[in-house]
């Protein structure tokens, strides 16, 4: 083991002495020859290793959190559909209603538990957006203080020259509301949380002790806390899902994960330091963006669901998810055309004596994709509109070509405002 305060020793190799089969004396060579380096390298080494092994097995867990979400996803666009229907069906006053909202709301937060193993796993899909990180975290301000309540200082030290960054603006929310819970948490009453940004240049020294750390300009923000701290055992755990010092039922130990796996999606890292009694401050850093900075204008979405009068072609394997989409669609007033295979959907387009106005279709299918299809369906109807949507994570379905830019793509679980506000935005585009 390395001594903790190493400025003022050396290692050092020693001659030894040889005896005969008495005992005797025969000879003595000494000499004492400085290895310090060749200690330091073996202990860099196996510090590298230990990094190593970690970094694989999150690895390992994160294509596990990653195989689960194509089912999940699928049972839970039924249960929010179903809720949803049985919602707009009922009564508001009668108990139904009480019963179908409380569904709906439980499936949306299976959804965001869904989200979570998938930002672990780097495996959630995002729509990324250049950021005045100043800007976004500001904007964060009120919303944290009161998720750390009264009795915690929030204190915002912004960088005036920040760099932008390139992410989703909802992963920023993730990282920041799951990093200020988990400070507050570790303050036993009274304490102080502090959010601090920054620009850092990051070069081979740094990243030759550091091995998610790639050299580059990064923008910087870290949150620091006064609480209990953490010991090195804890430290080692962290990140993994599941794990949690909490006890049973105040927490899912998916928080961190969650961060662990935005943050490396986004190609950046992220160091923690903390000491049992002193606090802890975690530092993460995300790649600067070279570019121009554009504005965002947020859309006001109607509460009344849109409606349409167009055909729709509705391509999806799954029978219940099938039989869902065709309910809330015709609801809506569209004419549904639907088919559980691409063979069957081709054959009713080829058949359908009017226009077909929009394909929306699962990506990944069987016999063909949906990228696929629509390639077939295109020149039988020229103007079809064109709508994909899919429960398997990000890095299955952009192998499929339907997360390039410009592509109409909507992630299950879906609730029915999404699909019926998405299908008229889609609808009513140029392109």
């Amino acid at each position: 083991m390395w001594p903790d305060n190493t400025e003022h020793f050396i290692w050092a190799e020693a001659g030894d002495s040889t005896l005969d089969e008495d005992g005797n004396l025969i000879s003595l060579s000494g000499y004492v020859q400085d290895i310090t380096e060749r200690k330091k390298a073996q202990v860099e080494n196996h510090n590298l290793e230990c990094q190593l092994q970690q970094a694989q097995k999150m690895e390992s867990i994160g294509r596990l959190a990653g195989g689960v979400a194509h089912d999940f996803n699928n049972m839970l666009t039924v249960i929010n559909g179903y809720s949803h229907l049985g919602l707009m069906e009922s009564d508001q006053s009668s108990p139904l209603a009480t019963y179908f909202e409380q569904i709906r709301k439980t499936s949306e937060r299976s959804a965001d538990l869904t989200r979570q193993l998938l930002a672990f796993a780097r495996k959630q899909t995002i729509a990324p957006k250049v950021l005045e990180l100043n800007e976004t975290v500001a904007g964060m301000l009120k919303m944290l203080q009161r998720l750390i309540g009264e009795e915690v200082k929030l204190s915002w030290q912004p960088d005036p020259k920040l760099w932008p960054v390139k992410m989703d603006p909802s992963q920023i929310d993730q990282l920041l509301a799951n990093l200020c819970v988990n400070a507050r948490d570790a303050i036993n009453t009274v304490g102080k949380i502090s959010i601090e940004t920054g620009n850092s240049t990051i070069d081979e020294t740094y990243c030759s002790t550091h091995i998610e750390a790639v050299p580059g300009e990064y923008v910087r923000i870290a949150v620091s806390d006064n609480g209990h701290g953490m010991d090195k055992e804890t430290l080692s755990h962290i990140f993994e899902p599941f794990f949690t010092t909490k006890r049973v039922g105040e927490g899912t130990g998916l928080g961190l994960a969650t961060i662990y796996g935005i943050v490396k999606q986004n190609n950046g890292f992220i160091n923690v330091y903390s000491e049992p009694g002193l606090g802890t401050t975690f530092t993460i850093f995300i790649p600067r963006y070279e570019g121009m900075v554009s504005q965002d204008q947020n859309e006001k979405m109607s509460d009344e669901l849109p409606r349409g009068h167009e055909t729709i072609l509705v391509v999806e394997d799954e029978p219940a998810i099938l039989n869902m989409t065709i309910m809330i669609l015709e609801k809506q007033g569209y004419n549904v055309l639907a088919a559980d295979t691409p063979k069957e959907a081709i054959r009713l387009a080829r058949e359908h004596d009017g226009e077909v106005h929009l394909l929306l279709t699962d990506v990944v299918m069987p016999e063909m994709s949906g990228r696929d299809l629509a390639n077939v369906l295109l020149p039988l109807h020229q103007g079809i509109k064109l709508l994909f949507m899919s429960g398997y994570t990000a890095d299955i379905i952009s192998n499929h070509g339907v997360l390039d830019e410009l592509v109409n793509f909507i992630q299950k679980p879906f609730s029915v405002p999404d699909i019926a506000v998405k299908v008229r935005e889609v609808l009513d585009s140029k392109k």
